[in-house]
């Protein structure tokens, strides 16, 4: 009878482990406001499932040739600042969300990050040292406040290409103040020839990868997309032994959302909000159950909840459209 109740025992925790699935990082990009946040900021948050929010303070670049970044200014929002991330972080954490720390360069105008090169060598040293200082700063808060992933940069392709040395060096350096997990977002068709991969914890994407033409996709289409992508997303991650990260990944609430989903040009579009719930869904039924990937951070999440998005809305939050019914229900599975 003991041998029995044991064998009970031993395949009713076989037949749980077999059908639970692993716990992701259920992300949300947390967009900096003019105000601080407090617990009912925080509350949308838990109610989709998020586990994680990452954290986006900035440093703003006069033009993509100017080597200094400007940041941490009275000028600034709020949540843009240091002192701004800090206090979001610790809200956050008192509600049992986790970290990822993610600080970004806004070039005036909009012009692609990607794109960021000097055209002499003093110019590159003055980029070089005021990059450290922005990045390192964010470094310093990321150990202070124990967060859980830092990200060293975001799509800058060009800066890494024309300095990967230095890049290295940077590196090593965030090492010696922060001692959790890092990695970069990568822009999608970037992160293939990103060189320091295997100096970090997670190969971090963008995931604006192009996957239907369709003015609606429809689910299948979306996924049918993506055959072409993944595999060499999979490789990468078995080449370098890391699993990947969608540091950001969603569509906009837009026609033909699926065609070329980095635009975010705020006048172009029809609502469309079938064509981004079906491309959004088609992302995570293709990759949240592979366990070479860890998850992602969707983009954008507002702070004010009930003040965004809505169904007349064409950009990229997911915030009270379909669309948000399908991440909560999905993250719920991998908690």
């Amino acid at each position: 009878m003991q041998l029995f109740k044991l064998l009970i025992v031993f395949f009713a925790l076989n037949f749980q482990s077999c059908t639970s699935q692993p716990e992701k990082i259920n992300g949300v990009s947390f967009v900096a406001s003019r105000e601080s946040i407090d617990k009912t900021h925080v509350k949308p948050v838990i109610n989709v499932n998020a586990n994680y929010a990452a954290i986006m303070p900035f440093g703003f670049i006069r033009n993509l040739e100017h080597p200094e970044i400007v940041f941490n200014t009275k000028r600034q929002w709020f949540g843009e600042t240091k002192a701004g991330a800090k206090q979001y972080i610790e809200v956050l954490k008192r509600k049992h969300i986790k970290i990822m720390i993610k600080p970004q360069i806004w070039i005036w105008h909009g012009e692609f990050t990607g794109y960021l090169e000097m055209v002499s060598e003093a110019d590159w040293k003055t980029l070089e040292n005021s990059y450290s200082k922005f990045i390192l700063e964010y470094a310093q808060l990321a150990k202070e406040v124990h967060a859980e992933i830092f990200c060293i940069g975001t799509e800058l392709e060009r800066f890494i290409e024309n300095r990967p040395d230095y890049w290295r060096n940077l590196i090593a350096e965030i090492k010696t103040i922060y001692k959790g997990k890092l990695t970069y977002a990568a822009n999608w068709d970037e992160f293939k020839r990103t060189p320091f991969w295997d100096e970090l914890d997670f190969i971090g994407i963008d995931a604006y990868f192009p996957v239907s033409a369709s003015k609606t996709p429809t689910v299948a289409e979306a996924a049918e997309g993506w055959k072409m992508h993944k595999p060499v997303i999979e490789q990468v991650s078995n080449t370098y032994n890391k699993p990947i990260l969608y540091t950001e990944f969603g569509y906009r609430s837009v026609d033909y959302s699926g065609k070329e989903p980095w635009k975010s040009d705020r006048n172009k579009g029809h609502v469309n909000l079938e064509a981004q719930s079906n491309t959004t869904k088609a992302l995570l039924e293709t990759f949240w159950n592979e366990d070479w990937f860890a998850g992602g951070f969707i983009w954008k999440w507002f702070v004010n909840h009930d003040e965004v998005g809505g169904v007349n809305n064409n950009m990229f939050t997911p915030q009270n459209k379909p669309v948000e019914a399908i991440l909560r229900k999905h993250y719920s599975n991998f908690k």
